[in-house]
């Protein structure tokens, strides 16, 4: 039984996916076949079944799994002890959206490359609706998403910090010196919108035109920042977090409007694969993340 060939069948059941895990493991996909097809006869049982493009794990699969985890674990363990300098090493691949990549994120790369400097972080860009998807892919180690509380049979979901939400307009709006609003007062307006697949962008939705609001014009983009700037030049309304806008609505750039947002519920969130191998540098990064972020640092 050879290290290789467990990394592999791990990997291998994150991604359900030979040419995936060969992929990630930057083989070719026939050397993942003979590794697994070499452990299976090792072991004396069969690990999986391919049914069409997808890979499932058999009963003796699953139980294997976590010993299969264990084992790397403690050969990443024993790798650190016996470095002579005693530094965590490895690779963490990071996920996540546009909003927290740009305010929340940062602080936690830096501390987090400053404590353990010989661990690679790989940060990897995906669209907010294939956060999820890439940690089932293995393309992903871990991801941040701005989102509302959900469960999954499959993913670890972590809430560390809830982020309050703003509806704001430019100074000079029409709407930015109403004490009060009501529904009508969406009539006709613009409002800029975040690309689909976004969570606020539906929660949008839901508190207008749910509400009774038509005549809405949707100027659509696909990052917050230009929302913000198009807000603050008075193109229309806009939802962001109070994360994105604080600066600008504190020296008056931005106005808020006085719409009750108590429904919304969002948080940064911390998501992992329930079967990912959680090795000492991986670790070290959940562990630094969950400090930072609940701090809002």
């Amino acid at each position: 039984m050879e290290i290789r060939q467990l990394k592999t069948f791990w990997t291998l059941a994150s991604t359900r996916s030979f040419s995936r895990t060969a992929e990630s493991l930057n083989y070719v996909p026939s050397t993942v076949t003979m590794q697994i097809k070499a452990l299976e006869e090792e072991l004396g049982v069969k690990l999986l079944d391919r049914l069409g493009k997808t890979v499932v794990l058999t009963d003796a699969g699953f139980q294997f799994l976590p010993y299969a985890g264990k084992i790397l674990n403690d050969v990443e363990e024993a790798r650190h002890v016996s470095s002579q300098s005693g530094e965590l090493t490895g690779t963490v691949i990071i996920g996540a959206d546009e909003v927290l990549c740009t305010y929340r994120l940062p602080a936690l790369l830096r501390l987090f490359r400053e404590r353990y400097p010989h661990v690679r972080l790989l940060f990897r860009p995906f669209s907010s609706d294939n956060l999820k998807q890439s940690l089932r892919d293995g393309n992903a180690d871990v991801v941040f998403m701005l989102d509302e509380p959900s469960v999954s049979v499959d993913l670890h979901t972590e809430p560390l910090l809830e982020e309050p939400f703003l509806m704001v307009v430019s100074p000079d709006h029409p709407l930015a010196s109403r004490s009060a609003l009501s529904i009508d007062d969406f009539h006709g307006e613009h409002v800029l919108l975040s690309e689909k697949g976004c969570s606020y962008r539906a929660y949008f939705y839901r508190t207008l035109l749910k509400k009774g609001a038509d005549s809405l014009t949707e100027l659509e983009f696909n990052s917050a920042e230009a929302i913000k700037q198009c807000a603050m030049t008075g193109l229309g309304i806009a939802l962001l977090p109070e994360m994105v806008i604080k600066g600008e609505v504190e020296r008056g750039e931005l106005t808020v409007l006085p719409w009750d947002l108590s429904e919304i519920r969002f948080a940064t969130q911390m998501l992992w694969h329930q079967e990912k191998w959680v090795s000492p540098s991986f670790k070290a990064f959940i562990e630094l993340a969950r400090n930072v972020l609940k701090t809002g640092s």
